[in-house]
């Protein structure tokens, strides 16, 4: 187990959801690959810390399906389950149909402008794949905050661990990056529009497009996922 070196910690702050989010983003990110074991004691040593802020970080972690905690053994990095990764992007995808909807309904020229300058902070990124996915989120969180629901941002983020993952596995496909942007594209000029029908449609085929490759996804990363 070899986490990078996080950034100096916030004294301000407490040290366990500094190490929660730390960890979290490694998994995300797959440089905590799935099946990777995490030593309580590695951790704290290495985060220069005493074992109880550890521990505290690994049971949000497992709160979020991201780790395996085996009592007296071991912590692991929990392997890809389909069907949290499912009933995650249906929760998803019921959401921000609905935001989309919403956003369309009253056209709001200054929100166009935002999402279409973060288009292009995406499209800068494109070959880096850790800062394109923060892009992207920063994104789809606008959305939700233009919306008035911020707080089911973090709802969907906490339950989309498992999503999130196959969609990094699914990142390094040829085209996929400017498919993303042609999507997004496609969702603000339905809403600038004033087109409901269109941003919702626009929405929905933009989060198909990781769970309809799952199984070319497990061909080459069959280690990664439960039961591979």
């Amino acid at each position: 187990m070899a986490p990078s070196l996080p950034q100096r910690r916030d004294r301000s702050r407490q040290a366990a959801p500094q190490v929660f989010e730390h960890l979290r983003e490694q998994i995300l990110n797959l440089e905590l690959v799935p099946g990777t074991v995490l030593s309580r004691a590695e951790l704290a040593a290495h985060y220069g810390l005493s074992q109880t802020p550890i521990r505290d970080a690994l049971i949000k972690l497992g709160e979020e399906g991201l780790v395996d905690i085996f009592p007296q053994h071991a912590t692991v990095v929990s392997r890809i389950d389909i069907s949290s990764a499912t009933q995650a992007h249906f929760l998803r995808r019921a959401i921000e149909s609905e935001i989309a909807a919403t956003l369309a309904a009253k056209p709001d020229a200054a929100l166009v402008k935002r999402l279409r300058a973060q288009i292009d902070v995406q499209a800068a990124l494109i070959g880096n794949a850790r800062e394109f996915i923060e892009a992207d989120r920063a994104f789809h969180r606008l959305m939700y905050e233009a919306a008035g629901v911020p707080e089911l941002y973090e709802l969907v983020r906490k339950r989309s661990g498992h999503v999130d993952r196959l969609r990094m596995l699914h990142l390094p496909t040829a085209g996929k990056e400017r498919a993303i942007l042609k999507d997004h594209r496609g969702i603000v000029d339905a809403i600038a529009k004033g087109e409901a029908a269109a941003a919702q449609a626009a929405v929905r085929g933009h989060l198909s497009g990781t769970l309809g490759k799952v199984e070319e996804i497990r061909g080459r990363f069959g280690g990664y996922f439960a039961g591979g």
